[in-house]
């Protein structure tokens, strides 16, 4: 429930003049093993995760625990009915999405104050139409957006929220939280604030009867599920090395690196196409198939699909094939908006990225939907195309000139075990 999606720029692009991408990205079980035991000597830093239900480092690996819940529910009259106590200068309130205003404060709270990369070079800046997305699928909870207002300023200096979710692990379809934008003012770190907002969403999800929560994290907390890595994919890299997010290779001119990003004008499938609302029923079936084969999923009905993936300018977007024969909706490909501030730079002010969401391939090979996506965002004028290596995207990473990140995200589920460290490939869940 902390940081979400690390920024990774510089030393993303170490490509040499033929183009061939660094070797296989570090993500086997055993280094994931190796990086938690090395995590073990931070144990002092996770004295509030020991205290929750969420899998512990001492448990890796003991396949005689069970899976699934690992507390059972209380009942909903033992829930903390009142609201976790504040610091004295501060209040909660219930954060208002429809208002512009308070959409506005939100905004400026994160713009000013959420992720940055390790060098603060880049910040995420999610913006309001995103935001409103993002928080309002359906059947939201307006009592899961959570904020801390300083009493004497009335200034919004903390942020939490939850969204309802299904999430199918194995065979079990789960009710969850995904627990998402944790954001305390850079001013306020110090104040052990993140912790009392922790408990505070998920006294609030309990008082819906939800017990379990799926979240993502840049660091190591106890104890993810999956660890996957950023890619990315240059598509204006001029502007990108010139910012920073990017290294001009050994022995790579500025043309060279240039020609070698460069994309075909058109898409190459026939058939692809944007969605459109009346494809929002094949795209579900397309979609549900798909993600069955993956170990931790997301259970999508017509209307998740109609939320979450119906293009919306500068927030989603969504392709498919049609077949020029048979009129079936045969692929389906997706990304999402999410620009970053780029910090103290003359020149330039945002960095738009495109980050891959649902794919799904069944006649057109992966390799080439991605590349038709990759010419669709191109035309777009994002500067650069990020995926994460889950579910079938190891496929067509390297093969489509993508780059390893320096960023790691970590997959946690709160109050639920998962007898079983995954691979990236055996994750079919993407968080915003």
């Amino acid at each position: 429930m902390e940081d979400n999606n690390p920024i990774s720029p510089s030393g993303s692009q170490t490509q040499n003049p033929d183009g061939n991408l660094p070797s296989e990205s570090d993500v086997s079980v055993d280094a994931l093993a190796r990086k938690v035991q090395e995590s073990l000597s931070l144990a002092k830093r996770h004295k509030f995760w020991e205290t929750q239900p969420v899998g512990q480092f001492k448990d890796l690996g003991d396949s005689s625990l069970p899976e699934g819940p690992i507390e059972p529910p209380t009942p909903l009259s033992e829930v903390k009915q009142e609201p976790y106590n504040l610091p004295n200068l501060y209040e909660w309130i219930t954060c208002n999405m429809d208002s512009d205003e308070m959409c506005s404060e939100v905004y400026n709270l994160l713009s000013n104050n959420y992720v940055e990369d390790d060098e603060n070079m880049f910040r995420f800046n999610y913006s309001k139409e995103f935001l409103r997305w993002a928080l309002r699928p359906p059947g939201y909870f307006k009592s899961w957006h959570i904020g801390v207002r300083a009493k004497s300023s009335k200034k919004l200096v903390a942020f939490i929220t939850g969204v309802p979710a299904r999430v199918r692990a194995r065979d079990s379809v789960v009710n969850m939280a995904e627990i998402n934008f944790l954001c305390v003012h850079k001013k306020l770190r110090s104040k052990r604030l993140a912790p009392v907002m922790i408990k505070e969403v998920t006294r609030r999800v309990h008082l819906e009867n939800i017990w379990q929560a799926a979240y993502t994290a840049g660091v190591v907390l106890p104890t993810p599920i999956s660890t996957c890595q950023y890619w990315h994919r240059s598509l204006n890299p001029k502007k990108l090395i010139d910012v920073g997010f990017s290294r001009l290779g050994a022995r790579m001119t500025m043309s060279r690196t240039i020609k070698l990003y460069k994309l075909p004008d058109s898409t190459a499938t026939p058939g692809f196409r944007k969605m459109e609302p009346h494809d929002v029923p094949a795209v579900t079936r397309l979609l549900r198939k798909y993600l069955s084969q993956f170990l931790v999923a997301p259970d999508f009905d017509e209307d998740d699909v109609e939320h979450w993936l119906l293009p919306k300018v500068d927030v989603v977007d969504s392709y498919l094939v049609e077949s020029p024969e048979t009129h079936e909706i045969t692929d389906f490909c997706s990304f999402y908006t999410l620009p970053s501030s780029i910090l103290g730079n003359q020149n330039y002010s945002t960095l738009k990225a495109a980050y891959s969401y649902y794919n799904v391939s069944t006649t057109t090979p992966l390799l080439q939907l991605m590349n038709d996506a990759l010419i669709v965002a191109k035309q777009k004028d994002y500067d650069v195309f990020n995926a994460l290596d889950v579910m079938q995207n190891e496929s067509f990473l390297k093969e489509l000139k993508f780059g390893p990140g320096d960023g790691k995200l970590h997959y946690y589920l709160y109050n639920y075990r998962i007898n079983h460290i995954m691979r990236p490939s055996e994750l079919g869940l993407v968080l915003l």
